[in-house]
């Protein structure tokens, strides 16, 4: 049973050849914007007074107004507590979290965002001039909820029962609860810059002869090494106030870190320059806020307490991909993937059925006069035809004279002339037959 080949029209084949075509464009264009368009992460962040969903706004405003390969979409969680429940929930790319809240086991440091400290203030003449003297008092916890770890810890340090010693208080309500003796100390815990500081000057009574008091955690270096989270930290002193200097010595605390942190599953080259991007975004806006000068590096150790994330590392580490590392294998398979090109369009041409249109090779010349020879009815006809034998024999005669590569070998031209020859002569006497 013999098989035979199904020949579609020619306007078929080119209306199926141009979809492919604008197929594999279409395709190729997406890819090109899939691989060119920025790419956007999300970010849960949230702080009791909504600075740090401002900060991280300005940085995403920075992003987008220097067209960077990556951008933000910030949400604002209210509290840091919040920010790491929803990323600890796969419902963000990134979070600024605290080293000491929720939960961080999918979370991978980016940068230091900043630190924030512990401060545990009494007003001025107060009797409690220490950890242990809290026993019997009341401490304000602004965000309670928040710092439930860092209070658990120094409840067990200095033996305080921390449902009776600690509670929560509103910022709003703290200079009321303080001047009003409903609590006797207030527990803070902010990043030691010009605005925080201020606001919690702001919180208590001022004059010349009266200020409030720092009370040092004595027992921080204790509590770090059992709570990588802390790190052991003094207070410059002047702090609170610099005349009188206020404290009148470094004091000791407790601080922990504030991270910007990424998802273990996003890949580190989208991460590390991400990073890249960030730093340099750092330099550009800590000239309109000062804030931003605390971001910093994490600690790129094995063992550090939370650990950094791969494409972070490649940054600080300077072990990015260089160009060659980047798009070397582009290098390599583009000559392939032009070649495999070049076939394709081949198989398209002849899937076409376009032929080269016939030459005007000697050969094909001489062959041509087959047909004009068998229908020569007169002799003049038959002697116009060997004048045209003798013009191609001629010119390819000189071709190979001049070193000609074209020109036909005169073995082969010979034998046709030979062939068409005996055509003529054999004419010649049938059209003589026929007088």
């Amino acid at each position: 049973m013999s098989m035979t080949s199904i020949q579609f029209p020619l306007w078929l084949r080119f209306v199926l050849l141009a979809g492919l075509t604008v197929l594999v464009a279409g395709a190729s264009l997406l890819a090109y914007r899939s691989y060119s368009h920025p790419v956007t992460l999300s970010v849960a962040v949230g702080s009791l007074d909504g600075e740090a969903a401002k900060s991280m706004s300005a940085i995403a405003s920075k992003l987008v107004s220097m067209n960077a390969p990556v951008r933000l979409t910030i949400t604002d969680t209210g509290t840091a507590l919040a920010a790491a429940s929803m990323f600890a929930a796969g419902k963000a790319d990134l979070a600024v979290v605290r080293g000491d809240v929720g939960d961080l086991s999918q979370a991978q440091a980016v940068v230091v965002v900043s630190h924030v400290v512990a401060l545990v203030i009494v007003p001025a003449n107060s009797s409690i001039d220490s950890m242990s003297k809290l026993k019997g008092h009341t401490v304000g916890v602004v965000g309670e909820n928040v710092n439930s770890r860092l209070l658990d810890v120094l409840s067990q340090e200095y033996g305080l029962v921390r449902p009776k010693v600690f509670k929560d208080v509103a910022l709003a309500d703290a200079r009321h609860a303080l001047q009003s003796k409903q609590i006797g100390a207030l527990l803070v815990v902010i990043p030691l810059s010009p605005k925080y500081l201020s606001l919690v000057r702001g919180l208590f009574q001022q004059g010349a002869k009266e200020s409030p008091t720092l009370i040092s955690i004595d027992s921080a270096g204790a509590i770090a090494s059992s709570e990588r989270a802390y790190e052991s930290f003094d207070v410059p002193k002047g702090t609170l106030r610099g005349a009188p200097a206020n404290p009148d010595d470094d004091l000791t605390t407790l601080r922990t870190a504030l991270y910007l942190v990424a998802s273990k599953t996003l890949s580190s080259d989208l991460i590390a320059t991400f990073t890249q991007t960030l730093m340099n975004v750092r330099r550009d806006l800590m000239v309109e806020q000062p804030i931003f000068s605390q971001i910093a590096a994490p600690s790129t150790d094995a063992d550090a307490y939370l650990s950094l994330h791969p494409g972070a590392a490649a940054f600080y580490n300077g072990t990015q991909q260089s160009f060659m590392d980047e798009y070397g294998n582009w290098i390599y398979l583009t000559p392939m993937i032009l070649g495999g090109l070049a076939t394709v369009l081949a198989a398209a041409w002849k899937f076409l059925g376009i032929q080269p249109a016939a030459s005007d090779a000697p050969l094909d010349s001489l062959y041509a006069l087959v047909r004009r020879i068998r229908k020569a009815d007169t002799s003049a006809e038959l002697e116009t035809i060997e004048d045209r034998i003798d013009d191609i024999l001629k010119t390819q005669q000189a071709k190979a004279a001049d070193g000609d590569d074209s020109a036909v070998d005169a073995a082969t031209l010979n034998v046709a002339a030979h062939r068409l020859e005996s055509l003529i002569h054999a004419r010649q006497l049938v059209t003589r037959t026929n007088r």
